[in-house]
């Protein structure tokens, strides 16, 4: 029996904001993008990663109730949510591209642990930390 984690999801505030900023800046592709009324089930995937989707998901119904959405996007806005990796060749490169890009910094390239990582947050305040692969 196989088994594996294939999605993992975000909290967005705006599913077509965190589209835009994914896919536009980050360079993700859309795998998934299906609706049931209001609902949006819609995900994306790392061009070199066709096995991994990332989802990107609006609290509220079917799941939860409007203060529960209400709070969860208060908690993402905050920066609250533990910072998720996103792995690359040259760090300090891939800074420079994407703050031209518009991307907000939250931590310049810093060189510790024998690597390079930045920080970086999503228009919905996920945080995120860009690692070089060491080599």
């Amino acid at each position: 029996m196989s088994q594996g984690i294939e999605t993992v999801g975000l909290y967005v505030r705006d599913q077509e904001e965190a589209l835009a900023f994914y896919a536009g800046k980050l360079g993700f592709r859309v795998h998934t993008d299906v609706g049931n009324g209001d609902y949006r089930w819609l995900t994306v995937q790392h061009p070199e990663q066709p096995a991994f989707q990332l989802g990107l998901f609006k609290p509220g119904p079917p799941v939860h109730d409007a203060a529960t959405a209400q709070a969860l996007q208060a908690i993402v806005a905050k920066g609250a949510m533990p910072p998720l990796v996103l792995s690359v060749d040259d760090c300090r490169a891939s800074y420079e591209r994407l703050r031209a890009l518009g991307v907000e910094f939250t931590q310049e390239p810093v060189e510790r642990y024998g690597t390079v990582d930045a920080g970086f947050r999503d228009p919905s305040g996920n945080g995120w930390k860009m690692i070089q692969r060491a080599g």
